[in-house]
């Protein structure tokens, strides 16, 4: 069995104990106290016995408790790293062949969505697309490297409706953006770290005036989960410096997809709308 610990507990989930369940959830909310502290600490702060962890470790196939403790400190070691950092580590990796960087980076995205797939609950995916597509306005917030990946949603969501709209968009201010939200609208934010201020403070603030909240992040350790009604834990492992958004973009597409889809002959004939005013005012080539 290969992959990160959060690849491995999704694969595995469904045929685990509750008890082992307990103990992968508390590992994965956890990674820092698995990584820093002993097992008898873990065991009394989690409530679980010893024993429950090392059984955990050997269902998702590691040796003992002890590799897999060396996994999670692995992991939060290419989490904190600095980019700079990062991207001197990969220059200097010599451990895969130049030629197989492709083929390495191309199963590490793949990877990244299967994980993600099994750790969706049923009928999360299809409650957030209701959510987005009966909502009065839908604002979108992401900031840093996450700015591009918003940009694009927004641009793909506007083919479907005029209620969606970037948050602090051309030197808009995010106030003017989220002034007037309640229970009638929906925010979705995608932020992953380092966390971009702006994206954590509007999504709380989104959430203390009663707009629904879905929060796309790589992270427990987000500040603005607590603010978030559904939560999407996106894998980003790569062997690249930098964040991997491939599994996000999925995430999304699939998302617009199924709003798409609830929309109906509404949304057909805006989007022929769209196409046929690109083409009056010349922004696409047309052959």
């Amino acid at each position: 069995m290969t992959g990160s610990f959060e690849q491995r507990l999704a694969a595995q989930y469904g045929s685990l104990s509750t008890r082992l369940r307990e103990a992968g959830d508390y590992i994965a909310d956890n990674p820092v106290n698995i990584a820093t502290r002993s097992l008898r600490t873990l065991a009394a702060d989690s409530k679980l016995a010893p024993a429950t962890f090392t059984r955990l470790a050997h269902a998702l196939g590691y040796e003992n408790f002890e590799q897999l403790r060396e996994v999670m400190r692995d992991q939060i070691g290419r989490r904190v790293l600095p980019f700079a950092d990062r991207a001197d580590r990969l220059q200097k990796d010599e451990s895969v062949p130049k030629e197989n960087f492709l083929n390495r980076y191309a199963a590490a995205t793949q990877d990244n969505i299967a994980a993600l797939v099994g750790t969706i609950e049923p009928g999360q995916i299809e409650a957030v697309a209701d959510r987005l597509a009966s909502a009065r306005r839908v604002v979108l917030l992401g900031a840093l490297g996450s700015t591009g990946i918003a940009e694009y949603t927004a641009y793909i969501a506007n083919f479907l409706g005029d209620n969606w709209e970037l948050a602090a968009r051309s030197g808009a201010s995010l106030g003017a953006t989220l002034a007037g939200l309640d229970e009638r609208d929906a925010v979705l934010v995608i932020t992953k770290p380092p966390f971009a201020r702006s994206s954590i403070r509007g999504a709380i603030h989104a959430h203390e005036q009663g707009a629904h909240v879905t929060l796309i992040t790589d992270s427990r350790s987000c500040p603005a989960l607590h603010a978030a009604d559904e939560v999407f834990i996106v894998p980003t492992d790569s062997p690249h410096f930098y964040t991997s958004y491939v599994a996000t973009l999925f995430l999304l597409e699939a998302i617009l997809a199924l709003v798409a889809k609830r929309a109906g002959p509404r949304a057909t004939e805006r989007i022929a709308e769209v196409e046929r005013r690109n083409r009056l005012l010349e922004e696409v080539f047309a052959r």
